[in-house]
């Protein structure tokens, strides 16, 4: 589902996942959300959740309650992830999440998710429908060839390799890298051409750039803070220009997309539009909000992330 506003030049899309079947948002309000993930029930803190639940107070049970430290509770929105699950006793160290056609493990993690973000089921389908697209024109053996920035546990180098590119996947945590071999596994993809590389992301780029390596498309899902395995820091706010700028050197003569999504800093989508604007010179980019919405009638609409979207002029 798509919804468009126009700010000057621009026109914002809300992008909302709503073709789940093992991922609900049930109820919302209280500065909370009840969510159902596969047949597991979940309360967590929704900052932008300032109305009031539909639901009674009697149908918010749940296998599991992220519980916000007493210090996340007083700092500023974007930082709030301090705390810890309270987990039912029934509850599995892990299972499995279908989307379509491709499985995955799902399991409660410290920073308060439940390793993947249902919102970005929209990157997933818009991204396989470049590959598919691109795949039709040209040789049966023919894959494009996709970087996977921040690949974390890899749902999205998953769903590109299903349909039908090359995926070079890259983490700086080795537990994020780990999480994703078990999701490879559980979608029967272990033959599938995908490259997991434990590495900092720009360290990385840099590499391929001297190396003239070259992708059809690449995939940046950024922290707003973070660390690579030898210590170097990643701060959003300084490195991400460098890294657009980077990424761009890094583009095949025949390009698909490069594709940005920005959780957990205080911008407008319009900041990382402008930001992958400036980085591809060329091209078309769009851009908006990645967002879930209850299942109800009259859903209210709770946005998650921003995104910026960038392919050639056609």
């Amino acid at each position: 589902m798509i919804r468009a506003m126009t700010f000057g030049s621009i026109t914002s899309e809300i992008l909302i996942a709503n073709k789940w079947r093992d991922y609900a948002l049930l109820d919302s309000g209280n500065l909370q959300k009840l969510e159902r993930f596969g047949p597991y029930r979940f309360i967590r803190p929704e900052p932008q959740a300032l109305w009031k639940p539909r639901f009674d107070v009697s149908q918010w049970r749940a296998d599991g309650v992220f519980i916000p430290s007493q210090k996340s509770r007083h700092r500023e929105i974007d930082d709030c992830e301090g705390g810890g699950w309270k987990l039912s006793n029934d509850l599995p160290a892990d299972w499995e999440i279908t989307y379509q056609s491709l499985r995955f493990r799902a399991r409660p993690t410290p920073f308060r998710h439940l390793g993947f973000f249902p919102e970005q089921a929209c990157h997933w389908e818009w991204c396989a429908k470049k590959i598919r697209a691109t795949n039709s024109t040209r040789t049966p053996d023919y894959r494009p060839r996709i970087l996977n920035l921040f690949a974390y546990s890899g749902v999205a180098s998953l769903h590109a390799a299903a349909a039908g590119a090359a995926v070079t996947h890259v983490d700086a945590s080795k537990k994020a890298i780990s999480h994703a071999f078990k999701n490879r596994n559980a979608a029967g993809l272990e033959e599938a051409p995908i490259r997991f590389i434990t590495d900092d992301a720009m360290r990385f780029v840099e590499r391929e750039v001297r190396r003239g390596r070259r992708y059809e498309g690449i995939i940046i899902d950024p922290p707003k803070y973070g660390r690579g395995p030898k210590g170097e820091i990643w701060r959003i706010e300084q490195d991400l220009v460098p890294l657009l700028a980077a990424c761009r050197e890094l583009l095949s003569e025949t390009p698909l997309f490069v594709l940005l999504t920005v959780y957990a800093i205080r911008a407008s989508s319009q900041a990382a539009h402008y930001a992958l604007r400036d980085a591809m010179v060329s091209g078309e980019v769009t851009s908006g909000e990645l967002a879930v919405a209850e299942v109800q009638e009259n859903p209210r609409v709770i946005a998650q992330a921003n995104y910026a979207r960038w392919q050639p002029a056609i």
